[in-house]
């Protein structure tokens, strides 16, 4: 564990659906953290930065190598497409961060695309490369 995370940036939210988006390890998770801001480029190579919102814009990047179980693919695509669940990106979550423990509210930020490999499907696995997950806050401990 870092000496900082996530946790120690976003404030305490209420997720607008109760439930946890529970699915088996991943095998990546990267997090991505940025802010608001818009950079112009002049003449002279100089630039300038404005600073729209001082509030953390954090992702955190589901990754699986070889595809993941059925059961959390279709656990995922029923958080995703349920309309009183995620609603797509609409509607807020809670996720577990696996190495920090602390449970995050998301908001899924990106498509959901799964796709069929030769050899996986028949093992009971389907491959959903990614999904991507937009920190909005955090559960208080």
């Amino acid at each position: 564990m870092s000496a900082k995370e996530i946790y120690d940036f976003v404030s305490t939210v209420t997720p607008d659906y109760a439930a946890f988006l529970a699915v088996a390890p991943q095998k990546i998770l990267t997090e991505v953290m940025e802010k608001n801001q818009e950079i112009h480029l002049f003449d002279d190579g100089t630039e300038r930065v404005i600073s729209l919102d001082d509030d953390a814009i954090i992702y955190m990047v589901l990754e699986w190598s070889r595809g993941i179980p059925e059961g959390d693919a279709g656990r995922i695509m029923d958080f995703y497409l349920d309309s009183s669940k995620a609603n797509a990106m609409a509607r807020s979550f809670k996720f577990t961060h696996p190495e920090d423990g602390h449970i995050y509210v998301v908001k899924f930020r990106s498509k959901l695309q799964r796709s069929w490999a030769e050899g996986l499907a028949g093992a009971g696995y389907l491959p959903v490369s990614q999904i991507k997950l937009k920190v909005i806050g955090r559960i208080a401990d």
